[in-house]
């Protein structure tokens, strides 16, 4: 069906095709206070209304996406519908139930605890759910209140679309809008709340469902419903499984297995660390959900984590994502197994995810390198390097973006060459001094070398490089700039970053000033070093 909204003698037209609450069953309930939903994949529940809902920031790209356009962005109907004031004829938003791992230990029920799906969509030939984060309580809300701050929401939107546009599985961001609501936050879970102004995200996707949804059905033996979810699924996102063979559930995982690794590759690849791995925050469809305290890389350091709430262990920490992926697909084969009924093949699907990995892994280091096969001892060479940035404190982002400046010719003859090329990335360039200095300029000589192997010329070697080595990411201190400025009431500098972001790999000469290191200030500054999952 199409839902028309009229505004102005004109029509917003969305081809509304819900089917995730057609196919699969509801919570009979209606009463929307915290509990546990059993026998049940979702529950319908209404968005709650907003203050004064105001739009900050909106994607015209993402609209087009789902069959709207610039006209409609403009349009009143278009602030209240993806606010959650306003309902659009015919569709039913509903909170999905799932559970998860939460830091390694079993948390049971979670579902979506401040997240509504409004609707899904068709729009040539693709399918979307829009989710709006932070329009009020559900049933899965547990002792919270729904509702997200802008901070948290800002860092969403304009992250969704930094990913994108990266190259890396996501999900997109229609729109930034604030409530008009002040909403109480601990944002340290210090014992020091406050009141922040509240704001909602239209988050886009395929699909909202994760490796929770699977987990909380076997948790609770409810194999009838397992089945239907693996079954739906299949039939509607991957429709290169046979949904008739006695093998799909496991073709199902294989395919999960796969488009996760690729994910975190991505990650990998430009030193994005997600925060909070919990296995519900793993897509199905191997993109990345839930943002809230990622960060990007600033000095290279494998064991760095955004969150607060794992600065003790540092489960999700960098250098730790590629396993913790592997974990969650355990549990997701353990949630699969009741209708499987075999482990070796769920073994097996898991193997072969990580050999891949491993494969992929050394050919994507050596890419951002500039090498395009693999020698012995190129494992040598990564692990060397690797030392090496940590050995002085070094921007990962510029270190592999100005690599490509290198000259292989002086780098086999001057292996000081290399220094000099990288020195911005540096943030403290007397510390290459004695041994440190050594073991760098023993790395360049080594690369230099390497590079006389592949015999590549320098700018084909370079353009290469600059494809896959971004530019420009959203570094926490860019978005915490932003934040602060629109809690001021000035919505610039969103826009301005999310243009810089839809091509980060380009030199856009005009942006330099954010082609820079993470400036001293906000080295410990809230939101710009640790952040918490307080939204």
């Amino acid at each position: 069906m199409r839902a028309n909204i009229a505004y102005d003698g004109k029509s917003m037209n969305l081809k509304i095709t819900d089917r995730f609450n057609q196919e699969l069953p509801a919570d009979e309930s209606l009463v929307n206070q915290p509990r546990q939903v059993s026998d049940a994949a979702f529950s319908f529940v209404t968005p709650r209304h907003p203050s004064a809902p105001n739009v900050l920031h909106r994607s015209l790209e993402v609209a087009r996406l789902i069959g709207l356009n610039e006209e409609d962005l403009e349009s009143d109907d278009f602030v209240e519908i993806f606010s959650g004031a306003k309902q659009l004829p015919g569709t039913k938003p509903y909170a999905m139930c799932y559970g998860g791992h939460q830091f390694g230990s079993w948390a049971g029920q979670l579902g979506d605890g401040r997240a509504i799906n409004l609707m899904e969509v068709e729009h040539a030939g693709k399918h979307w759910t829009l989710q709006l984060k932070g329009a009020g309580a559900t049933p899965y809300s547990r002792t919270a209140d729904g509702l997200a701050v802008l901070r948290s929401s800002l860092r969403e939107h304009l992250c969704s679309e930094a990913m994108y546009h990266l190259g890396i599985p996501t999900n997109r961001s229609l729109c930034l809008i604030s409530t008009g609501d002040q909403v109480v936050r601990d944002v340290l879970y210090d014992g020091h709340p406050r009141p922040e102004p509240g704001a909602i995200v239209c988050r886009v996707a395929p699909s909202f469902i994760r490796f929770g949804s699977f987990e909380i059905l076997a948790s609770r033996n409810e194999l009838k419903l397992l089945e239907m979810l693996a079954d739906y699924t299949i039939r509607h996102f991957f429709p290169k499984i046979d949904g008739s063979s006695p093998s799909r559930y496991v073709d199902f995982f294989s395919a999960v297995c796969q488009s996760t690794i690729e994910m975190v590759l991505h990650w990998q690849r430009v030193g994005f660390v997600h925060g909070v791995m919990n296995t519900d925050n793993m897509s199905i469809h191997g993109e990345t959900i839930d943002y809230g305290p990622y960060g990007w890389l600033e000095g290279f350091d494998s064991d760095w984590t955004p969150n607060t709430t794992d600065r003790s262990h540092r489960r999700y920490r960098f250098g730790n994502q590629p396993q913790i992926a592997l974990w969650n697909l355990v549990c997701l084969a353990n949630a699969l197994y009741p209708i499987v009924r075999e482990a070796a093949p769920l073994q097996a699907a898991m193997d072969q995810a990580q050999a891949d990995f491993n494969r992929k892994s050394t050919e994507m280091q050596l890419a951002k390198l500039g090498v395009t096969d693999v020698l012995p001892g190129d494992g040598e060479l990564i692990a060397q390097l690797q030392l090496a940035l940590q050995a002085a404190e070094t921007d990962m982002t510029l270190f592999y973006r100005l690599l490509g400046n290198c000259e292989r010719t002086q780098l086999e003859s001057n292996p000081s060459h290399g220094l000099e090329v990288v020195q911005d990335a540096l943030y403290e360039p007397d510390q290459l001094s004695g041994e440190v200095r050594q073991q760098w300029q023993a790395w360049f000589l080594a690369y230099g070398r390497r590079l006389g192997a592949a015999a590549m010329a320098d700018d084909i070697r370079r353009r290469q490089m600059n494809g896959i080595n971004p530019k420009y990411v959203l570094r926490n201190y860019m978005a915490q700039l932003a934040i602060d400025a629109a809690e001021e009431g000035d919505n610039a500098l969103i826009e301005e970053l999310h243009r810089l972001l839809t091509a980060p790999y380009e030199e856009q000469p005009e942006s330099e000033r954010w082609f820079a290191k993470r400036p001293d200030w906000a080295r410990h500054k809230v939101g710009c070093s640790m952040l918490s999952c307080s939204s």
